[in-house]
């Protein structure tokens, strides 16, 4: 079994680059870390970077996981490969791309890209925001999924990760103490359903509420607070009609008999306060 012990990075199509990577600095608050040819990097807490846009669609959508060391990096090759998955070693330039020691890739049944890498790079200096939008953490990942009962198979039964919570089939998953750092969404296709940063506060949420209804930015979700991990939350929509939510207040699990809960699949399961989802994925 493979031993997840981070979420990395993402890297996100963008069929513009330069819109992308001012919505991400200039409305999300990101900051901009460098450019190098058709990718631009961004972050918002200390990892060397959280999201990379590259020139493209959804086929260069990719999720990337921590293992601790080249032990468990081999490990998984071998594991994955007894399991009939589809494994590629890194080059030593995507290496240098991505800012890591080696990874190696692989897709999920319903064709999701995902990466697993070694040692990371952090920032050498703190994260600077464009603006103060109050994030402190890169979180979690919404995955869209055409068949969800087996894509939760695929990773209960490779990885560390369990189900904390279901909303209709829509599995709410994680590898640590956090509710959950992937959450399952059945879709008709494959792709990066929304990104999670976590803020500070409440009053960022409020905040970024305000702010974001002034520059007329697509407001899907929220504010709300879910009724799973107990977060508050605001979605709204970026370019090329990627998701991006803020949250805080996430539920953390360390009560060792805690059991997964199932609830429907409907607006009330996914909002305490009443707020209704503008997001297909979330909605029946």
């Amino acid at each position: 079994m493979i031993e997840i012990i981070d979420l990395a990075y993402v890297r996100v199509g963008a069929a513009n680059l330069e819109e992308s990577a001012l919505f991400a600095t200039e409305t999300i608050g990101l900051q901009e870390v460098r450019r190098e040819d058709n990718r631009i990097y961004v972050r918002g807490d200390e990892r060397d970077h959280d999201i990379c846009y590259v020139q493209g669609g959804v086929d260069k959508h990719v999720v990337a996981f921590e293992v601790a060391d080249d032990k468990a990096l081999e490990s998984g090759i071998k594991d994955l490969e007894s399991a009939g998955v589809s494994v590629q070693r890194g080059s030593d330039e995507e290496k240098k791309d991505r800012r890591v020691l080696d990874f190696f890739r692989f897709s999920d049944p319903t064709g999701n890209n995902f990466e697993i890498v070694i040692r990371p790079q952090k920032s050498a200096r703190r994260y600077f925001p464009t603006r103060d939008a109050g994030i402190n953490e890169f979180s979690h990942v919404g995955l869209k999924t055409t068949n969800a009962p087996r894509d939760e198979n695929f990773w209960t039964t490779n990885f560390n990760i369990r189900p904390n919570d279901w909303i209709g089939d829509a599995g709410l998953l994680s590898f640590d103490s956090v509710h959950h750092r992937i959450a399952l969404f059945p879709a008709d296709k494959p792709g990066i359903q929304h990104i999670n940063f976590q803020v500070d506060s409440i009053d960022d949420i409020m905040r970024s509420y305000y702010y974001l209804s002034e520059k007329q930015v697509h407001i899907v979700f929220g504010p709300g607070r879910h009724v799973t991990s107990g977060a508050m939350f605001l979605y709204y929509e970026g370019p090329d009609g990627m998701i991006y939510e803020f949250s805080h207040g996430v539920r953390i699990i360390d009560d060792p008999n805690y059991r997964p809960r199932q609830f429907p699949f409907t607006p009330e399961a996914f909002c305490a306060w009443g707020a209704k989802p503008d997001i297909p994925e979330f909605r029946d």
